[in-house]
């Protein structure tokens, strides 16, 4: 297992994580064979989202005396109420099942505390003024989380809420679909006629743009819905036409900016298996691009999605991190400084391109990658 660093929180995660929510209304037996499944195969972070109480006390048992060993996320904002799942803007609310959540996992603090589902600017602002984030400080202030963020579908909405300036995590969606996704709300993402949109063209740039504020801040990402719910394994409903395998998914997850960890959500211990099989996959099975180089909607965009299928360059120039540099420096002065800092810190550098040319012969998705190159020495001098 491979481990990654949440900057702001300063933790290190595995970078396969458990999604718990499909342990919902299992029996013990399972839940303890998939955590303990999971976390032998090196998984140290968990999401805990749901708020029904039979599977939070289910979860705390089968961690039982390794619950030290793993990073918990629980979410302040997700409630039980009147034997249904409820999200609440009320403080009050929210402090009784943080205190639900300690007790069932037998702990003192939860080393994440995302608040809940933030996707419109309304509710945002309702979060910022109405006493959630208060509420949700002084749980930091007071050690009972030990990292603040929030979880979010919508990339307008997240990156105002990064840019706020309060959020050390965030918990996003992502997957090659949804970065293609026009702003649809959410309960569009899974129906059959959205994936046989024939307007998609690369990826959303308001999505691109949330990945840059997270990572010039060092605000780390954990993925959900990186399966797409299962869609993107069906040829019928995917934009691409033939299905993802999961070692692919997960890639395409890793290899945004700012993402940490991508965390799957599973229900059997052949679930956890699957999902652990990308940390012995070879490259040829993670490679996303036979898919999205051929598909028409990432076919010929011209812009780089980081799948490093360029290399090698004989002059060792990292031309995916080349690249994410000077997306991230389209932003404002503190992306801009990150991008730099970034780029100074490589091997090798834009100007040291010799113009060979063998790098866009390999790339899918018709990057000119020799006047990128040219671009990087103008704006970072080097």
């Amino acid at each position: 297992m491979q481990y990654k660093t949440l900057k702001r929180a300063g933790i290190s995660v595995s970078e396969i994580g458990l999604g718990c929510e499909h342990l919902l209304g299992k029996s013990f037996e399972t839940i303890d064979k998939v955590v303990n499944a999971a976390l032998d195969g090196g998984m140290n972070i968990l999401d805990v989202f749901m708020s029904e109480p039979q599977v939070r006390t289910n979860i705390g048992r089968a961690l039982g005396a390794r619950r030290k060993d793993v990073f918990l996320q629980g979410h302040i904002g997700a409630v039980w109420h009147d034997g249904q799942y409820k999200r609440s803007r009320d403080v009050q609310e929210c402090r009784e099942f943080i205190h639900d959540f300690l007790i069932r996992f037998n702990t003192d603090y939860i080393d994440m505390g995302m608040i809940h589902f933030i996707d419109t600017m309304e509710d945002l602002d309702r979060v910022q003024s109405g006493g959630v984030l208060d509420y949700a400080l002084k749980l930091k202030r007071d050690g009972v989380i030990h990292a603040l963020g929030f979880s979010s579908h919508n990339p307008v909405t997240a990156r105002s809420a990064v840019e706020a300036g309060w959020a050390d995590i965030v918990m996003f969606s992502i997957n090659p679909a949804y970065d293609l996704l026009p702003e649809i709300e959410l309960e569009h993402y899974f129906d059959a006629k959205t994936w046989q949109h024939d307007g998609f063209s690369g990826i959303n740039p308001q999505r691109a743009a949330f990945y840059d504020a997270c990572e010039s801040r060092g605000v780390g990402i954990t993925v959900m819905k990186t399966y797409g719910a299962g869609f993107l394994f069906n040829p019928a409903l995917s934009p691409f036409g033939k299905p993802m395998r999961p070692e692919q998914l997960i890639h395409y997850a890793l290899s945004r900016p700012a993402v940490a960890s991508t965390l799957i959500g599973c229900q059997t211990v052949e679930e956890v298996a699957a999902a652990l099989a990308y940390e012995t996959a070879d490259r040829q099975t993670r490679d996303y691009a036979d898919v999205l180089g051929v598909s028409p909607q990432f076919k010929q965009t011209h812009q780089c999605v980081y799948c490093n299928h360029c290399h090698p360059c004989p002059q060792h120039i990292d031309v995916a991190m080349v690249n994410r540099c000077l997306d991230l420096a389209v932003g404002g002065q503190q992306q801009q400084s990150a991008a730099k800092a970034q780029y100074t810190a490589l091997d090798a550098h834009g100007g040291d391109c010799i113009a060979c040319g063998v790098c866009m012969q390999r790339c899918p998705f018709g990057v000119d990658v020799i006047s990128r190159m040219q671009n990087a020495v103008e704006r970072f001098g080097m």
